[in-house]
């Protein structure tokens, strides 16, 4: 009769706290942004036709990868996240629209936070794996 019951090196673990916490940071953030991004292009001080809006199409991309828990979104997405805090530090001083520079700062702030919740997230991750892998060489030999 086969045993049907995976090994314990089968059996997913449950993530850690911190892994939950930043998972859901990183998630509100980024929903954050996305609705702040299409907020201030398209109501409260649109450019041009709106096209500026487009520019929350990666953080649309990246909200699969942050839900299923992808290390590899939450690494390009620490890095893309800049891109953002970039275009803030640039509209922060040249937007004319009365809370343009208001809307600006608000986005590198986001962009900051979305940042260190990714961050987190990674060294959270890293950091369960090094503990899984001690926990094994801990075990004796069966």
């Amino acid at each position: 009769m086969k045993n049907d019951t995976p090994a314990p090196d089968d059996v997913p673990r449950a993530p850690t706290a911190p892994v939950r916490h930043s998972r859901w940071t990183a998630l509100a953030l980024a929903l954050a942004l996305i609705a702040h991004g299409l907020l201030w292009e398209l109501l409260i001080a649109p450019t041009g036709r709106g096209t500026l809006a487009l520019k929350v199409l990666p953080l649309l991309l990246a909200l699969p990868g942050l839900w299923r828990m992808r290390l590899y979104t939450y690494r390009w997405l620490s890095l893309a996240v800049w891109l953002y805090a970039a275009e803030g530090g640039v509209r922060v001083l040249g937007e004319r629209a009365p809370a343009g520079p208001a809307l600006a700062l608000s986005e590198i702030v986001l962009a900051v936070l979305l940042f260190a919740a990714c961050a987190w997230h990674v060294r959270a991750r890293l950091a369960a794996g090094r503990l899984q892998v001690a926990e094994k060489a801990a075990e004796p030999a069966a």
